[in-house]
């Protein structure tokens, strides 16, 4: 995907499109992100996209590889980036 369609994807799911959002997401699990799958993946869910088992399999795989401290802080950055958005 190029890069103008990422961020067009990206001011989207920040007015909670979650059709974008889940577009991103997808595209996160297709590239192997870690920390910022989790972020979409968080972001999906904040706007109710329509996640399947898959999504938050691979959200648990990602979280679980982190540390309590890391995942706290990634949680508070979904929160304050979900906050702005609203």
């Amino acid at each position: 995907m190029p890069r103008t369609a990422t961020v067009e994807l990206n001011k989207r799911a920040c007015h909670g499109d979650a059709e974008a959002a889940l577009a991103l997401l997808e595209q996160s699990m297709a590239r192997g992100h870690g920390r910022i799958g989790l972020l979409r993946y968080l972001q999906a869910r904040c706007v109710g996209a329509p996640l399947a088992q898959r999504h938050h399999d691979y959200a648990e795989r990602v979280a679980n590889r982190m540390s309590e401290g890391a995942f706290a802080a990634l949680a508070a950055q979904a929160q304050r980036r979900h906050s702005m958005a609203a």
